[in-house]
């Protein structure tokens, strides 16, 4: 409580304190006549003169003290305890800076704490995100971000998935249901399989409203295994019945009518040689195809020369390009920006598309393979800077209405000509899978009676690294 100029009226209570028994004995013995006026007035006076001296004094260190106050209260740093007349003053600022420093210390140690649960939460492998009340996003750890983009963050979260199930199942929990689990697809940019658990989450200590935590776990692998399972027994069980059904026939054979045949001898081993050898490259190649599905959704990281690849695995195939009588030309430019791959995943892709053309093109023609550098991307293919690598024959083409099926497991066009080549019918889908690892594209253009066109498309290094973050 204040008087209107200011002044406290504790102030004023203080000072009646101090000079009113002073004063009020000095009267009495003033009426007794126990003391003359001359001297009981200059007491007084002197009195109220020290009373007034340590109103000052209080006044002074009430005032720095509350101003000291105020200044710790705004700031987040220690600070010194001004000058004090009085020792009672002195102890109440020490007081008030000691636990400004407590204080200090507590924030110092929650910031710490709570720094370092992020850094734990940002380093789990599962994206884990924290849901408000009107299902917009509040938190999300590095995984999250990396799997969705920042864009993520503040925003409804039916705004980055799409998956009606996991909205729905996020409102259930927001509306006071129990803790549920689904399964989300995300089918770019690669297509990938997550286990959702939607959980309530109430934060401990505090009156808000309920809130949800999302976690994601990536069953992409486990559910490909099935699939992989499922199309061994459907396809590739097929594919070796027929070597392993000869072999057996030339076996018994072998063993029974021309068991002293030396001619039947020397042909049928001939044809159990290729018969195991076709074998041999079916199972080879859906090993490879289990390997390349496994990792398809985690994209390489390291920068490689493709001009390089292409080189090597150009050299490797001119003997068998001779072979054939067919000539094999490399159009390239003195230099080519690189592409962040996995180096004999991409020998595997050119491996196969050169030798494909070398198989299908007409004897005495040219494959060529043509490599260049593209600054921008168009439509159907990839964004920003990306290199191209065009495998061309001279074949007799294959007609439209194959081509949207070309890189399934064991389609082929002419399932006899491809067995009598060595086909497996797995070696197109192999390179469709590196090639969606690699985050690329692969392009087929082809005309009945002139041949064929392969083309991959790889970003650049830089524009892969946007790729990424763009799809995180």
């Amino acid at each position: 409580m204040r008087w209107e100029g200011g002044r406290p009226v504790r102030f004023v209570i203080i000072g009646v304190a101090l000079v009113g028994p002073t004063a009020a004995i000095l009267l009495s013995l003033l009426l007794a006549g126990h003391v003359d006026a001359i001297v009981a007035l200059p007491v007084l006076l002197v009195n109220i003169a020290v009373a007034a001296a340590v109103l000052r004094m209080i006044q002074t260190d009430t005032r720095r003290l509350t101003d000291y106050a105020d200044r710790l209260a705004e700031t987040p740093a220690p600070l010194s305890p001004p000058a004090m007349a009085s020792t009672a003053a002195k102890t109440i600022a020490a007081a008030l800076a000691r636990a400004h420093q407590d204080r200090l210390d507590r924030e110092s140690r929650d910031r710490a704490r709570a720094v370092l649960v992020e850094a734990v939460i940002d380093q789990l492998h599962d994206p884990v995100i924290l849901l408000g009340a009107g299902r917009e996003v509040q938190r999300a750890n590095k995984a999250a971000r990396d799997l969705f983009g920042d864009r993520i963050l503040a925003r409804d979260l039916a705004s980055t998935v799409r998956t009606p199930s996991l909205l729905e199942a996020a409102d259930a929990v927001l509306a006071g249901g129990a803790s549920r689990t689904v399964e989300v697809l995300l089918p770019v940019p690669v297509e990938r399989t997550l286990q959702a658990r939607v959980k309530p989450f109430r934060p401990p200590g505090q009156d808000g409203g309920l809130l949800v935590l999302l976690s994601l776990h990536d069953i992409t692998v486990l559910k490909r295994s099935e699939q992989m399972r499922a199309d061994f027994v459907a396809n590739a069980s097929h594919e070796l019945r027929t070597p392993l059904a000869a072999l057996i026939g030339f076996i018994e054979t072998l063993r029974g009518p021309a068991k002293d045949d030396r001619a039947a001898h020397e042909r049928f081993l001939g044809i159990m040689f290729e018969q195991s050898n076709r074998m041999s490259r079916l199972v080879n190649d859906l090993l490879s195809l289990s390997r390349i599905e496994m990792d398809e959704h985690s994209p390489p990281t390291a920068e490689v020369d493709v001009g390089k690849i292409v080189r090597n695995v150009a050299a490797t195939l001119e003997l068998r390009a001779a072979s054939r009588k067919v000539k094999l030309r490399l159009d390239q430019p003195d230099s080519l920006p690189a592409v962040v791959g996995d180096e004999d995943q991409l020998a595997q892709v050119f491996q196969n598309l050169i030798d494909n053309a070398i198989k299908y093109g007409k004897e005495q023609t040219e494959v060529t393979v043509t490599l260049s550098a593209r600054p921008s991307g168009r439509a159907g293919t990839v964004r920003g800077p990306a290199v191209t690598v065009a495998v061309a024959d001279r074949g007799d083409g294959i007609a439209r209405t194959h081509l949207p099926r070309l890189t399934e497991q064991f389609y082929r066009v002419d399932p006899a000509r491809s067995r009598a080549l060595g086909g497996t019918g797995l070696g197109l889908a192999i390179v469709k899978h590196i090639v969606n690892r690699h985050r690329g594209r692969l392009v087929i253009d082809s005309e009945v009676g002139k041949g064929s066109t392969f083309t991959v498309v790889l970003p650049a290094a830089g524009a892969a690294a946007a790729e990424r973050r763009d799809a995180g």
